[in-house]
């Protein structure tokens, strides 16, 4: 469902070129779950941001199912972002002037994608029924970023991506964040790509894939 091949990518600093990833090679298959590591400036960011369209590699291939995403135009990138990729970060990145249902329904009503009876099911499973009239400011960091899981599967995308999406929850809060959406991973199919610095959060994932100086190890 995921392929990659070869991917590499360079940054300036200070007027020379910093390369962060060096001929990356990676598959995922629709419905599995793969936790992404490596220390600090491994380039697990960057590479999500490359599979999100958000940035542009240097050279290699990203295929999603069978786009080529790294031959799309910057207007293909946002359309894929939009219809086939749930995003999901540390920050959680919700709209501040809408509720809580209609947070929930954003990227599923632009991409023409809305279903009212899986959108039903998302808040019965992330336990958002009472919460659908609040507006972000009146949530906690852990209902926030059920929010944000519930937004981003409502498309059913190919591919989930996040980016160390429990970071700011504290211990029991992401155990209970990332079992739904774990859970909910597996009821859509979709492929799950998560960057974590957490040991223990990544042995819940099918599998581990840790990224050290710019290659897989």
């Amino acid at each position: 469902m995921l392929r990659i091949r070869n991917l590499n990518k360079s940054y300036r600093s200070a007027g020379e070129p910093l390369a962060v990833l060096h001929g990356v090679d990676l598959d995922i298959a629709a419905g599995e779950s793969v936790a992404l590591t490596g220390e600090s400036g491994s380039g697990k960011s960057t590479l999500l941001h490359l599979i999100a369209g958000l940035d542009q590699a240097d050279g290699g291939e990203i295929w999603l199912d069978e786009t080529l995403v790294s031959g799309l135009s910057d207007a293909g990138r946002a359309a894929l972002r939009r219809d086939r990729l749930g995003l999901v970060f540390q920050q959680f990145n919700l709209i501040p002037s809408l509720n809580v249902a209609d947070n929930l329904a954003f990227q599923s009503r632009i991409a023409a994608r809305h279903d009212a009876a899986w959108q039903s099911e998302l808040v019965e499973r992330l336990g958002l029924g009472a919460l659908l009239k609040r507006y972000p400011e009146q949530l906690s960091g852990g209902q926030q970023q059920r929010v944000a899981i519930g937004r981003a599967l409502a498309i059913k995308p190919l591919l989930l991506l996040a980016d160390e999406p429990t970071g700011n929850l504290d211990e029991t809060t992401a155990d209970e964040v990332l079992s739904l959406a774990h859970d909910l991973v597996a009821r859509t199919g979709c492929g799950f790509l998560m960057v974590t610095h957490s040991v223990r959060l990544a042995a819940t994932l099918d599998r581990q894939v840790n990224l050290h100086a710019g290659l897989v190890a």
